[in-house]
């Protein structure tokens, strides 16, 4: 059933879906600025690939970092599992994980649950699969799920990061290796260089002044053959710790290596001496 929410109880609501959410997570605003408590919930599962967020901004077709800002784009890239989305004409507001949803006034903008008059309404429902495959609820809930994943369907990617596993036992069980990022139209927004936060690395190399590529995602990162790598690949990789474990790019130039590339050699054979240079 149905239920109107107002005030502190929207608040309320909203912090429970992001708190229950393991499966999926759909956050609809034009705005988007997040409350520092939406924030320490959802750190709690930057570790979880299973967990799929997706994410539709709105607005400001000509300047879209006013609706997503720089801070909330780092934030939400270190997801393993998320594609944030964008629909100029959005105006709707839409909250849900696997189980509830919350169609609201109000944007995820820390001033709007801090200062404005919003209200919400709360429905139960069941997401399975690709969100709106087999939906069980009220005619409500169908509708709302329908509208918002034709919503979500016809929005323009701008970020796209997808878990990669490795197979265990014979195929028949998978563990999370790493993420890649298949598409990324939002760090030119904010920098012109190296956009995606990270942190700093000593004896940076003044080589490759234009950058270099994670060996492992191909993201464009600061060129650095002693850490060829996005801080979650190379959090993934020390795990192991195996120089010599094949990658996917060449360091220096973001070409596709096909495995002639690793931790101990991350630029290709044919491009070593221009990397000299």
């Amino acid at each position: 059933m149905a239920k109107f929410l107002q005030g502190d109880h929207l608040n309320s609501e909203l912090i429970k879906v992001f708190e229950r959410a393991e499966d999926q997570l759909v956050i609809i605003s034009p705005f988007i600025k997040l409350h520092q408590r939406i924030k320490d919930c959802l750190k709690k599962k930057q570790t979880e690939p299973k967990l799929k967020i997706t994410v539709v901004f709105g607005k400001n077709e000509d300047n879209i970092s006013k609706s997503l800002g720089k801070e909330e784009f780092e934030f939400l890239s270190e997801f393993p599992n998320i594609e944030i989305k964008y629909e100029p004409r959005l105006h709707a507001k839409y909250y849900a994980n696997e189980s509830s949803a919350i169609l609201s006034s109000m944007n995820l903008y820390e001033y709007s649950q801090n200062n404005n008059i919003e209200f919400g309404i709360l429905t139960k429902a069941t997401i399975l699969g690709e969100l709106a495959s087999n939906v069980i609820g009220e005619s409500l809930d169908k509708d709302a799920f329908s509208y918002f994943r034709s919503v979500m369907d016809n929005s323009e990617t701008k970020f796209k990061k997808t878990p990669q596993f490795d197979q265990k036992l014979l195929g028949l069980s998978k563990k999370y290796s790493h993420s890649e990022i298949e598409v990324d139209k939002l760090s030119n927004q904010f920098d012109s260089k190296t956009n995606i936060k990270r942190k700093s690395t000593p004896n940076k190399s003044t080589n490759g002044a234009d950058g270099g590529y994670c060996i492992r995602t191909g993201v464009k990162i600061p060129f650095n053959p002693k850490r060829p790598m996005i801080d979650k690949a190379y959090g993934s990789w020390i795990k192991y710790g195996d120089e010599n474990y094949s990658e996917k790019y060449c360091h220096f130039s973001g070409e596709r290596s096909d495995g002639e590339t690793s931790f101990a050699k991350p630029i290709l054979r044919k491009n070593w001496k221009k990397s000299q240079k």
